[in-house]
């Protein structure tokens, strides 16, 4: 019982079930804009009343409604419009914003032994252990005075 209490007061756990709480609301959120904006507007579009439901065919006595599938169509692709330029692009633009800039990464170099990526200056390969020397700088020459 211990592990499980401690499995459900993982911070994971406790994320996902809040994202997935706030993301049922945001569903409810978007589908209401979606069915009261953007769907008359493709109706408006189309010469039609925006509401596909109800449209079917018959073949030998089969009814197939074709107009559900229209709907929940243009819903998706709608749906998916308003999630990204909405959502997806503000987020992506303020992680661009706050990300950190790089700092120019570390000289390095490779082990002659074990072909690992090490430290220009380091003297010991930390993979394989085996010496290495450190990678010759030059040395700017300096003027002797008489």
């Amino acid at each position: 019982m211990k592990g499980f209490r401690s499995f459900l007061l993982r911070g994971n756990v406790v994320d996902l079930a809040v994202g997935i709480v706030v993301g049922a609301a945001f569903t409810a959120v978007v589908n209401g804009f979606v069915a009261a904006f953007l769907t008359p507007i493709v109706g408006l579009v189309t010469s039609s009343t925006g509401d596909f439901s109800k449209k079917s065919f018959n073949a030998d006595g089969v009814v197939f409604p074709y107009g559900a599938l229209i709907g929940a169509l243009i819903s998706f692709v709608l749906v998916a419009f308003v999630v990204y330029f909405c959502v997806v692009m503000p987020i992506n633009r303020l992680h661009q914003r706050f990300q950190p800039k790089k700092e120019p990464g570390v000289a390095t170099k490779d082990c002659p032994e074990c072909l690992s990526t090490i430290p220009a200056a380091a003297t010991r390969c930390s993979f394989c252990t085996i010496p290495v020397g450190p990678q010759k700088q030059e040395v700017p020459m300096q003027k002797v005075s008489p």
